[in-house]
């Protein structure tokens, strides 16, 4: 694994990008992962390490989460992560890769993917579709506020487990490895989230009524597979069953008692990835 970073450029002026990076650097063949609302890259560790030997994986930090840039809190929108992943792209020196988005990334992907000219070969949507439920939203709402401190990590793990219990983990590795990864020292002796408390705020203050984008979903027209935990409040069955009617040939895959989202940790998951982009 190597710990790479870029200088984006945004509306305030340039900011750093961290990504890690797994596998031959000049494997032709790339794929992008990139994480949820308040995750980090971190959450494609387990992937990363697996794919590796077929795989160029890049998983970023996008700004204000894990090794990268804390921004102002209106520079955190889909427009400065379009922008981000856009220079990332640009940094690989390829000319196609696939896509891998969790929640948030892959509303980034669908919207790169949607695009003209995109690079994106084929697209993974991993819990997402183009509605968004206002529900769910407001469920998000309720758990990524504030900026709390720990006592330790065994502190820090059981605040995950109460925030985290629709994610379908059920490995007290992948526990440990999601703790120690989301969390830094405070500098009081306590741990706090790697984690901009400003991230949560834009998320609030762009609205928790719920939207829909199919126009976006409609323009793709690549290769999609899409991943849905049959427990997800983010993602029905009515919107993933749509998914495969309408735009994009579409591929869909259940993965059963896990809710938003799942994870790809296991070796199940890692591997129904593999198997899709051969």
């Amino acid at each position: 694994m190597r710990q790479k970073s870029l200088l984006s450029l945004g509306a305030s002026g340039f900011h750093r990008l961290a990504y890690r990076e797994w596998g031959d650097p000049d494997n032709p063949r790339v794929l992008v992962c990139v994480h949820g609302l308040t995750r980090n890259s971190h959450d494609f560790d387990y992937l990363g390490r697996a794919l590796a030997d077929e795989w160029r994986v890049v998983c970023p930090d996008m700004p204000g989460r894990g090794d990268s840039e804390w921004l102002d809190q209106a520079e955190y929108n889909f427009a400065t992560y379009r922008s981000d992943c856009a220079q990332l792209i640009a940094r690989l020196g390829v000319d196609q890769l696939d896509w891998l988005g969790t929640s948030m990334g892959a509303v980034i992907g669908m919207s790169l993917a949607a695009a003209a000219n995109s690079p994106i070969r084929r697209l993974i949507c991993n819990d997402m579709g183009p509605v968004v439920p206002a529900a769910a939203l407001q469920r998000i709402a309720g758990y990524i506020g504030g900026d709390p401190r720990f006592a330790d990590l065994a502190g820090a793990e059981r605040a995950f487990r109460a925030s985290m219990t629709t994610f379908g983990i059920r490995d007290p590795e992948h526990w440990r490895h999601i703790t120690e990864s989301s969390v830094k020292p405070a500098g009081d002796g306590t741990l706090r989230l790697n984690f901009d408390p400003a991230v949560a705020r834009a998320f609030v203050e762009a609205g928790l009524d719920g939207s829909s984008f199919w126009e976006i979903w409609d323009a793709i027209r690549i290769p999609v597979l899409v991943i849905h935990g049959t427990d997800s409040d983010l993602l029905s069955f009515e919107t993933a069953a749509q998914m495969t009617k309408r735009g994009p040939p579409t591929d869909l895959v259940e993965i059963p008692n896990c809710g938003h989202a799942p994870m790809l940790m296991e070796v199940e998951q890692i591997e129904l990835v593999r198997d899709w982009i051969e």
